[in-house]
């Protein structure tokens, strides 16, 4: 595969999430309700990159749109970015919604070029931020999990910055095509033999999660210095068996194709249909 461009990590402190001087706008909730759930939820332990797998996320598009990558072309060939989170050690609960600014656009336009490639949402409209409001994708997810990022990642910008940061240099998916689990429609291949690659290339235990038989998302998880380190677990006796016994996944698993014209072809066609 070509390399992946490089992105500068260091980057200027811009306005801090936790601001004091933060302006709000109510939206008809309890605000001081809001800030008390805030207040209780304590600093995270560790960073989750949680990627897309496009094959499987655009079976379940109903709807193209401008906005939804599975619509797209010129769409790349691999795992995308879903999100960066704030995790707890355990697995079972992490921090959401905390304190923070208003998603500004104009902030990140400089990665939008990058955000647009490998950051597409899979699909059109809006989706829930926080405290009841509604956002672009990108602001569900520096919502909900960038402002809880806090004081790592210190703002906007250097939440999505960090993220592609981590997307270009743990290239999960040239992993996998490196040790021969490619894109296909007809092949499936052996669930452990998936996170081996990935141990083997990166020296940690992924999480997985399937919808059906087809790999869905894969994540990694980092130190709060960024180092990688074991999901859910940090013990290093762990072997592969703990992320098999803990998704959702069967012991076989595909890597399905998604090709944007066909799909466009085959909505067409079910909407003629459906008209007569």
């Amino acid at each position: 595969m070509t390399s992946l461009p490089v992105l500068r990590i260091f980057l200027p402190l811009l306005l801090l999430f936790g601001s004091c001087c933060s302006t709000r706008i109510s939206l008809g909730v309890d605000l001081e309700a809001d800030l008390n759930l805030q207040k209780d939820q304590r600093e995270f332990d560790y960073f989750m990159l949680s990627l897309e797998w496009p094959g499987t996320e655009c079976n379940h598009t109903k709807k193209c749109c401008s906005a939804n990558g599975c619509c797209r072309s010129n769409a790349i060939i691999g795992f995308t970015i879903h999100g960066l989170w704030a995790e707890y050690n355990g697995g079972k609960s992490w921090p959401s919604c905390c304190e923070g600014s208003q998603f500004n656009e104009t902030e990140i336009s400089s990665l939008l070029d990058d955000l647009n490639k490998y950051w597409p949402s899979y699909r059109c409209g809006t989706s829930k931020t926080c405290h009841a409001s509604k956002g672009p994708f990108w602001a569900h997810e520096v919502f909900k999990h960038g402002t809880c990022s806090y004081p790592v990642v210190q703002n906007e910008k250097e939440y999505f910055l960090t993220a592609l940061n981590l997307y270009f240099k743990y290239n999960v998916t040239e992993a996998l095509f490196r040790a021969g689990y490619v894109p296909s429609n007809s092949e499936k291949y052996p669930l452990e033999g998936i996170i081996s690659a990935i141990q083997n290339a990166f020296h940690i235990n992924p999480e997985v999660v399937c919808s059906g038989d087809a790999l869905e998302e894969l994540r990694l998880c980092f130190y709060k210095n960024f180092e990688p380190r074991d999901c859910a677990t940090e013990s290093s006796s762990v072997s592969a068996k703990i992320s098999l016994k803990s998704s959702s996944c069967p012991s076989y698993v595909s890597l399905p194709i998604h090709d944007a014209s066909q799909w466009l072809v085959k909505k067409e066609a079910a909407i003629f249909q459906s008209t007569w």
